[in-house]
């Protein structure tokens, strides 16, 4: 099946589906933003939204530069909130997605989740590997970073400056991760090719081989 094509919270949605389904991530196991390029507003879940449940009511428009949240019109929506229901407010990680698209003005999706094996190895300190050649195109590099309060601007400055230097995929410790591209589909890849390399790093910890378990030749990651 192609990616879906079009409007960026049908996209988002897709990726919530699609890493709940494959159990990445559980229940409201992170949060999701998108813009188009050049864009000085992102897409991004709501709070309390469940990934695998998303659709275009549950996403808020909000300036980067501020962090306000733009009024949306009936014909932003289809199908339309529920007039009767809760006001919608952003998730509790805005400021982290608002740090990393300042930082990286070539990042246009932010995927900050919950992976299990990747928060785990983190956890106990064992660094994950790119083990495949998979892992060194999508991945690049795994940054991690100390522990701060989830909502925090302490968190959110951390990850901002981890992903300054063009690094992809960061580790929040005992927390979640967030992984960015200039795309929805190649930031959904880059977090599956993370939790991949979380689980096959997993195996061999848990085989006791991780002192055989030598990294790739420099040349794959830096090609």
């Amino acid at each position: 099946m192609n990616y879906i094509a079009g409007d960026l919270r049908d996209q988002l949605a897709l990726v919530g589906y699609s890493l709940v389904s494959g159990g990445l991530v559980v229940g409201s196991g992170g949060n999701l933003s998108a813009r188009s390029p050049g864009a000085d507003e992102i897409w991004v879940t709501a709070a309390g939204t469940w990934l695998d449940r998303l659709d275009r009511p549950d996403f808020l428009r909000v300036l980067i530069g501020t962090g306000e949240v733009v009024p949306t019109q009936p014909s932003d929506y289809e199908p339309e909130p529920d007039p009767d229901g809760p006001v919608a407010v952003p998730t509790s990680e805005l400021a982290l997605h608002l740090a990393t698209y300042r930082a990286r003005p070539d990042v246009n999706a932010v995927l900050h989740l919950h992976p299990q094996l990747a928060v785990l190895l983190d956890a106990i300190d064992e660094p994950i590997r790119l083990i495949t050649t998979d892992h060194a195109f999508y991945l690049r590099r795994v940054a991690r970073t100390p522990f701060h309060q989830p909502g925090s601007l302490e968190l959110a400055e951390v990850a901002g400056q981890a992903a300054a230097d063009g690094t992809n995929c960061v580790l929040l410790a005992r927390h979640g991760c967030s992984v960015m591209a200039d795309t929805v589909e190649l930031a959904h890849k880059r977090a599956l090719y993370l939790e991949e390399a979380a689980r096959l790093t997993f195996r061999a910890v848990a085989a006791g081989v991780t002192d055989r378990l030598p990294d790739l030749p420099e040349p794959v990651i830096a090609s």
